[in-house]
């Protein structure tokens, strides 16, 4: 058992215990990160026994729902099952009997949602609505209160339960955070002592996110769960080879990875390399990539197919041209990296038409804010009959990690204005109100910033759009003449590994000067064809390569589509400098008609 030395209680356990005390409720319901251990008085405790044993431990009668076989369970009894009676409503029947007759009865309600679940009461079993009124029988009657008792329900998300609970002013929530970085540091410390006090205080920083299980299981040392510090050291020896520091790094490696096989160790040291020579970065940076790795390998496996993780390799240097855009969000960037909340911005808008680079521009933008991302994605799709409980667990993970970026592409499919209606049951509407209120949320200013792409923002209901959700709205467009395309097809060359000669310019903006229209995307086809015919023709990279590509690639036909994202784009940007010149003198009335007779054009 991995012990600790905390004994004081956490402050959502003395919340529960201060409200109980001062008669505020009888009747709580427990919510958030409790399928955690919680540390106190030098161990790790499942969270229940927690409950039991520390939390209620002065309760004389302490007792808990056995889901599976319907009974009641008494602790402190060798655990036995009471069958007080044949089903779950006798057997609560039974116990409030008991709590009718005496004092000091303490009742815990594992898995609260598999019991009151969020439905239409119609919909509930018998014994679903039986409890669900002996319930808030209980929270008005005052029988609680009077006679000492305490009810405790455990559910990951408030949006299990069924609503009449959650409204309830005479239940009291209490909310159960992920562990902050105090205590990941003192989880750390006592669990991975071989490990010097500067790495302990790097693990505890880069685990936010991870509950106190899921850090024990990486850095703890279990030699009978796998193999133990010293083989894992020598096998990463012999992964390093003649690498820099090769002691110290196995070190850090060995002190990361227990319970891992010798295969999974061995991905993680060497990633995509093939030798062990070229893995000669810092020790401690490579230490923390195998953190992050087995972060992601835990986090995915919570939130299933809801979140991906970007892990951009190139800042903004690596964007070819758009160089006020760049100079905006490197102004962000370091606004961001200095820590001053106040100024950081709540979201960005990024729009503009499809192939212009949003995606790969924003990616860059996290890597030079030094911020991690993590995409949303497949909510309105796949979150089918427990959807409001995976978006609150998606979300409270979301907000641990912090400072993090949270991104979502394609907004307009996301949030579009009339999308979902009541044919899901109005799952889809509650759903992006949560989201909305999430993103204006100023508690996470400076701490989640809400990056939102699209090509149509028309589609977006406007209060998503406002300050205070989306601060700056950053327009993307097509290039406009030759030299512009040229930076962008060299950038593209270069991400390549190949380059053209500083000489070559003036015939590469001639060649590129007559491509009005052609999205990033389309330079990259034509950039990818021209390598091609290099490499076919055994020899360097030349302008005529990037003739041929221009002379035989065939661009996608939107012209009046591309048109009106650019326009759309032009109408959202929030400062005039960011647009091209000839956008920059449009007034807004201007736009609006351009805008209105395209759609009318295109049918939209």
């Amino acid at each position: 058992m991995t012990t600790l030395n905390s004994v004081a209680l956490p402050p959502w356990a003395d919340e529960l215990k201060r409200r109980y005390l001062a008669g505020e409720a009888g009747l709580f319901v427990v919510h958030g990160n409790v399928h955690d251990a919680i540390a106190h008085d030098g161990k790790l405790l499942p969270f229940v026994e927690f409950l039991h044993t520390v939390v209620l431990a002065a309760k004389p009668q302490r007792y808990e729902l056995a889901l599976r076989h319907a009974g009641i369970k008494q602790h402190g009894v060798n655990g036995k099952v009471l069958e007080l009676g044949e089903t779950l409503l006798e057997n609560i029947g039974h116990l409030e009997t008991r709590m009718r007759a005496g004092d000091g009865v303490a009742l815990v309600l594992p898995h609260a949602g598999d019991l009151v679940p969020n439905a239409e009461t119609t919909f509930l079993s018998t014994d679903e609505r039986g409890l669900l009124e002996i319930l808030h029988d209980w929270s008005l009657s005052g029988l609680l209160l009077q006679r000492n008792h305490i009810v405790v329900l455990i559910c990951a998300s408030l949006s299990e339960l069924h609503p009449s609970l959650n409204t309830n002013p005479r239940i009291a929530a209490i909310e159960v955070p992920f562990p902050d970085e105090a205590a990941r540091a003192r989880l750390v410390a006592q669990s991975a002592p071989h490990m010097s006090p500067e790495q302990q205080a790097l693990v505890a920083k880069h685990t936010a996110g991870l509950r106190l299980l899921e850090i024990d299981s990486i850095v703890a040392e279990r030699p009978a769960a796998g193999l133990s510090e010293e083989e894992r050291k020598a096998l990463a020896l012999q992964l390093l080879g003649d690498a820099p520091d090769a002691k110290q790094r196995a070190e850090m490696y060995a002190g990361v990875t227990a319970g891992k096989t010798r295969e999974e160790i061995a991905f993680l040291i060497l990633g995509r390399a093939t030798t062990p020579a070229e893995n000669k970065g810092d020790p401690v940076d490579a230490m923390l990539r195998i953190i992050s790795t087995r972060k992601r390998e835990i986090i995915q496996r919570s939130c299933g197919d809801l979140i991906e993780f970007l892990d951009p390799s190139y800042g903004l240097d690596a964007v070819g041209g758009y160089d006020q855009i760049k100079q905006e969000l490197m102004k962000i960037a370091a606004t961001i990296k200095t820590g001053d909340r106040r100024l950081a911005p709540m979201g960005l808008l990024a729009v503009g038409p499809m192939g212009v680079g949003k995606t790969f521009v924003i990616k860059a933008f996290l890597k030079e804010a030094g911020l991690p991302g993590v995409v949303l994605k497949n909510f309105r799709s796949k979150w089918v009959g427990s959807t409001e409980s995976n978006l609150e667990r998606v979300l409270k993970i979301i907000r641990a990690m912090s400072p993090i970026a949270l991104v979502i592409d394609e907004g307009d499919r996301s949030f579009g204005s009339g999308e979902g209606g009541e044919t899901d049951g109005g799952t889809s509407s509650r759903v992006i109100a949560r989201i909305k209120d999430f993103m204006s949320d100023t508690d996470n200013r400076g701490h989640v910033l809400t990056i939102l792409m699209t090509n149509r923002p028309d589609k977006l209901d406007v209060d998503i759009k406002r300050p205070g959700r989306l601060d700056r709205k950053i327009p993307f467009f097509y290039a406009d003449n030759g030299a512009d395309r040229m930076h962008v097809v060299r950038a593209i060359l270069k991400r390549g590994g190949a380059m053209l000669p500083a000489d070559a310019d003036a015939a590469l903006i001639e060649a590129l000067d007559a491509l009005d229209g052609y999205s990033n995307a389309d330079l990259e086809a034509i950039s990818l064809l021209a390598l091609d015919l290099a490499r076919e023709a055994g020899g360097a990279l030349a302008v005529p390569h990037l003739q041929q590509a221009i002379a035989d690639f065939i661009p996608p036909q939107h012209t009046d589509t591309i048109q009106l994202m650019e326009l759309l784009a032009v109408q959202e940007s929030s400062r005039r400098s960011l647009l091209p010149e000839r956008f920059a003198k449009l007034a807004p009335a201007e736009v609006s008609q351009l805008i209105a007779e395209l759609k009318r054009r295109l049918r939209l």
